[in-house]
């Protein structure tokens, strides 16, 4: 059983900045971590192996420094990871992401003999947007099932899954190889351990870029996301307020003309 994991290392939440030229991400400088919701595909793609046997493999798009979170994902119980990196890359929206994700994965997966199983988090917490898993799955002509709760069973070539959906749960079979993105319902995450840290620090990471993958330049990095961010803002909030602290009844009464008066000026009450 060959697993393949993409995460995604984002911006701090604290840490969160938008290039006004771009539209995109200020990801140079900032402290970064593994993208929280896919911790939980690790999980679930670990405990696969640990039920079925097989390998777990990590990829990452983005600068060298994601390197460090490649890095976690071994510490975690992964058998090894990549990197896909490179200047052109930068910018991409989710479907130049994804078609770049596509392709590493093949390129990596011919090495290993191909893959069973693609585990993706829900979505990523900077963008928000839940595409990329969906994405890959596309380029690939992957089968899909996404908010994965559980994984029920894998037999024959198959895999049974249990979908969260707003009626309740749905259970799915598919055929492997396939792409499942998973919830966070699917396992508590484990921590990483002392010896997976020393393996990690061994390790030999595989860099993939625009000279070692056969790509359409037309896909990649901002170039070719069709996706563009028109304009961006931050909200301007002012508090030019009064304060009245109510200790009395005389103070309570002046807080509720303020209040009432304030809601006259906004046409709120006659």
């Amino acid at each position: 059983m060959k697993i393949i994991v993409p995460i995604k290392q984002v911006p701090e939440s604290s840490n969160v900045k938008m290039d006004p030229a771009t539209g995109t991400v200020i990801r140079a400088g900032v402290e970064t971590v593994v993208n929280p919701l896919d911790l939980y595909a690790l999980e679930a793609a670990l405990r696969i192996k640990e039920r079925y046997g097989g390998r777990v493999t990590a990829v990452s798009m983005g600068p060298p420094q994601a390197m460090r979170i490649l890095k976690e994902a071994v510490a975690m119980g992964c058998d090894d990871a990549a990197l896909v990196s490179d200047r052109k890359f930068g910018g991409a929206d989710t479907h130049a992401t994804s078609y770049t994700l596509a392709q590493a994965i093949l390129a990596h997966s011919a090495m290993l003999g191909g893959f069973d199983i693609i585990v993706t988090g829900e979505r990523a917490i900077d963008g928000d947007t839940a595409q990329v898993g969906p994405g890959i799955a596309a380029w690939l002509d992957l089968p899909l099932a996404t908010y994965v709760a559980k994984i029920l069973d894998i037999n024959d070539g198959r895999i049974l899954v249990e979908r969260l959906v707003e009626e309740g749960y749905q259970v799915l079979s598919m055929p492997c190889p396939c792409l499942i993105s998973v919830v966070k319902e699917v396992a508590a995450p484990r921590l990483p351990t002392l010896d997976g840290k020393i393996r990690s620090m061994e390790l030999q990471y595989p860099v993939y870029s625009t000279e070692n993958m056969n790509l359409e330049d037309k896909y990649l990095g901002l170039k070719g996301s069709p996706t563009k961010v028109a304009h961006v803002s931050s909200p301007k909030i002012t508090r030019n307020g009064k304060t009245i602290t109510v200790c009395d009844d005389d103070s309570l009464n002046e807080a509720v003309d303020a209040i009432i008066d304030l809601l006259a000026t906004k046409g709120v009450v006659p």
